[in-house]
């Protein structure tokens, strides 16, 4: 990084980190040790833990929303609490906004705009976001990144690094540095907002022919790495629409559905957050038309072998071949399988693949909460792995798994009724490995992201 970044991982800023975190975290820490050495957990602590960290701006908040949507990776309380955090720290005031868009632009900077509201519109964990419109009155969301934000990640998932080396000690069962190395790659990139930019260009590239989805406009001359200017799509939340009429509901599912696994099948790219707040649903007419994709900082780019072991996994497990089944393991990065092991990783991959698997209009999972979606599944594989594991999860598979499950907890939430194994059907029609990769590269190409390794 250049010598002038101010903001660059400084010994200073993370030195401070450690200290607000530590003083909010640290007391719940101690409290939740003695609770566990007595048998006392409970959601008492657990509210703590995240009245804790929902004061903290930065990537502790995001890490902790991270953990709660791996199922059964946290206690069930602590799981539910910690999925409270909405990204809505206290805004930044119109003093810093004006310097912080000074440092981002140079002076004269509003000058550039034909507006420019220094309320936010929007607090997340690791920016704001305000209301602009260009000088010919093309509406926008700015994207402006937190002051120190680089040391603060760092500072952050070093104390990752510690609460998982404390987890695999107490939970010999499952070993989660491939989790950390991936929540670490995946936390980081979202700071660089021009890789952001090109994210947002990817996905407007693939998406171009789905009416159903909309992808904002990148306008690179109002952006930089830590500011992100988009256009401004218009868009109600999806909960908002989960007491209308069940068509009305599945248009949105439907969309929903297109928007995660069309990418997916067509550059091996996934929108790898499933928080709520990242989707809309706009109108068209006065009726629910489609869904309106906001944020790309958590973007996963995958390897095109690995969207190969998802097809087939799922040709072998409608098909009943164990062949391939294990092959799809194998090629995701699961190793030292034996059959048990590979009986255990199947519990999850049925409840995963359920829906597309049956040839049937059907809800995701009839009378799941959406906060418990997977949560069964999950403890079983907890079960049969304390006494027959351990596993390591690869790295690539973590996103996929988190997203799929996020997924699947918009569909509850919408209660849909689809039939997802044509539509996942029509997706990989006439799949070809080589077709993906040549795909994948022109449209990396035209974004100007670099190809997976």
């Amino acid at each position: 990084m250049a010598e002038t970044d101010r903001e660059a991982n400084r010994f200073s800023a993370r030195a401070g980190r450690y200290a607000s975190v530590g003083a909010n975290v640290g007391g719940v820490a101690a409290r939740m040790a003695v609770a566990r050495l007595f048998g006392k957990e409970g959601t008492t602590n657990a509210a703590a833990l995240a009245q804790a960290l929902g004061g903290l701006k930065g990537p502790i908040m995001k890490v902790a929303q991270l953990l709660a949507t791996v199922p059964d990776l946290l206690p069930p309380e602590y799981a539910t609490e910690l999925q409270k955090l909405q990204a809505d720290a206290p805004p930044m005031g119109a003093a810093f906004v004006r310097r912080r868009m000074q440092s981002e632009l140079g002076a004269g900077w509003q000058e550039r705009f034909g507006s420019f509201d220094l309320k936010p519109a929007a607090a997340a964990s690791l920016g704001q976001v305000h209301r602009a419109t260009t000088k010919d009155g093309e509406r926008l969301a700015c994207k402006l990144q937190y002051p120190d934000m680089q040391s603060a990640v760092e500072a952050d998932l070093k104390q990752l690094e510690v609460a998982f080396a404390l987890h695999r000690r107490m939970n010999t069962w499952l070993d989660t540095r491939e989790i950390a190395k991936e929540i670490g790659a995946r936390v980081r990139e979202e700071l660089d907002y021009e890789r952001e930019a090109k994210h947002a260009a990817l996905y407007g590239a693939v998406q171009k022919d789905i009416a159903a989805v909309r992808v904002p406009r990148v306008f690179p001359e109002l952006s930089t790495k830590r500011l992100l200017t988009l256009g401004w799509l218009d868009g109600d939340k999806i909960l908002g629409f989960a007491d209308e009429p069940v068509e009305v509901r599945n248009r949105i599912a439907q969309a929903m559905f297109k928007a995660w696994w069309h990418p997916f099948s067509r550059a091996a790219v996934i929108h790898g957050d499933p928080h709520l707040g990242n989707y809309t649903v706009f109108s068209d007419a006065g009726e629910a038309a489609g869904i309106n994709l906001l944020d790309y900082g958590c973007v996963r780019i995958f390897h095109p072998r690995f969207v190969g072991g998802v097809v087939d996994l799922y040709r072998g497990l409608l098909e009943n071949d164990d062949a391939r089944i294990v092959h799809a393991y194998e090629v995701w990065g699961f190793k030292d399988l034996d059959k048990e092991k590979i009986e255990i990783l199947n519990i999850w991959a049925r409840f995963i693949y359920g829906p597309l698997l049956e040839d049937r209009t059907r809800t995701v999972a009839d009378g799941v909460k959406p906060g418990e979606y997977g949560r069964r599944q999950a403890f079983q594989v907890h079960q049969a792995l304390k006494e027959r594991g351990p596993v390591t999860v690869p790295q690539e598979f973590v996103f996929m798994d988190r997203a799929a499950v996020g997924l699947g907890a918009v569909f509850l939430h919408l209660r849909s009724e689809l039939n997802y194994h044509r539509l996942f059907e029509a997706e990989i029609e006439h799949f070809s490995l080589d077709e993906l990769t040549k795909r994948q590269g022109r449209a990396l190409t035209e974004a100007g992201l670099p190809k997976p390794a």
